[in-house]
């Protein structure tokens, strides 16, 4: 990788620490998503950041930055966009959702209907919109970055399984610790850091990263035991559903991004491992599932098989 680009990917997580502090694992989570191409999900209790890591990616890029709060009033046409009648040529024509954007925060996305969530899924899988037949591109770099709390459960929709397979990957935020709270509370005296961050990349160098993720080489060994774990919670009896072929290209373009991060054009084993959990342990489906539990089962069982299966040396 050439030396200039890497350097880029280390000004943005250095922009973004500036504002979420001690929080240095979701922030590189959130870069790897966001060179590999794909979306983020952030779930945790409200008022750890969440928002805050999202805003503080978008505000890093010079690019278009929409936030959408959903609420269960919200429909389809809010997001997408809409025919609209234009009563001086009599004609309708197509009036852009606020999902144009480069960088879209989807806030309390299970708060929604799963008919507004549905209007994402084209979005986020093939970067275009399709309204009333008509087909839509989306502009690059494209990125949804989601978040919902998982202990509340009144009013809200939880996202199917076919929407959460649009995730690249899914974590929580955490409680920061007592120093870095601090710090916090010391940062914000005199109002929200993240409003005077400055943007650090630009569309163009985003797209450039984005294309040289691609070219990170993977060994054969590598792919073998990247299938060994995927194939593995399809064996396991204690899942009813294991991770899909798309769950496994996701976890291959994961672990090019991460290595690309880290100053690599090459995937190590230890990338695998690294990324097993956050990109695999939302695509899979327990036995005995039981609501506000599945998570942390899902989770443990995959770092097992991580722990267990044999990495190539």
């Amino acid at each position: 990788m050439a030396p200039e680009l890497y350097s880029l990917v280390g000004e943005l997580e250095n922009n973004i620490s500036k504002v979420v502090l001690g929080k240095p694992r979701v922030v590189r989570l959130c870069v790897v998503a966001l060179l590999s191409g794909e979306h983020v999900l952030l779930e945790d209790v409200p008022g750890v950041g969440k928002t805050l890591v999202g805003k503080a990616l978008a505000r890093s890029i010079d690019a278009k930055f929409c936030r959408l709060q959903f609420t269960p009033d919200l429909l389809p046409g809010d997001i997408v966009g809409s025919s609209v009648f234009d009563t001086k040529t009599s004609a309708f024509f197509y009036s852009p959702g606020p999902i144009f954007a480069n960088i879209v925060l989807a806030d309390e996305i299970n708060r929604t209907t799963p008919r507004t969530q549905s209007a994402l899924l084209e979005a986020m899988s093939d970067g275009q919109v399709s309204v009333d037949g008509q087909t839509h591109p989306l502009p690059r770099p494209f990125m949804v970055i989601a978040t919902q709390n998982p202990f509340e459960f009144e009013g809200t929709y939880p996202l199917p399984e076919s929407q959460l397979d649009r995730f690249l990957l899914q974590t929580n935020i955490g409680y920061p610790d007592r120093d870095e709270e601090i710090q916090v509370l010391t940062s914000h005296r005199r109002g929200e850091p993240v409003d005077s961050l400055a943007p650090v990349l630009d569309c163009q160098q985003v797209i450039a990263l984005q294309d040289a993720v691609r070219q990170v080489s993977v060994d054969d060994a590598i792919h073998n035991y990247l299938m060994d774990l995927v194939e593995a919670t399809r064996n396991c009896d204690e899942l009813h559903v294991g991770a899909s072929t798309r769950g496994a290209l996701c976890l291959y373009r994961a672990c090019q991004g991460l290595a690309l991060v880290e100053g690599r054009d090459y995937v190590v084993p230890d990338d695998i491992k690294r990324l097993a959990v956050p990109v695999l342990a939302h695509r899979v489906i327990t036995k005995g599932y039981l609501h506000g539990n599945q998570r942390g089962a899902v989770e443990g069982l995959i770092q097992r098989m991580v722990d267990e299966l044999p990495a190539p040396g």
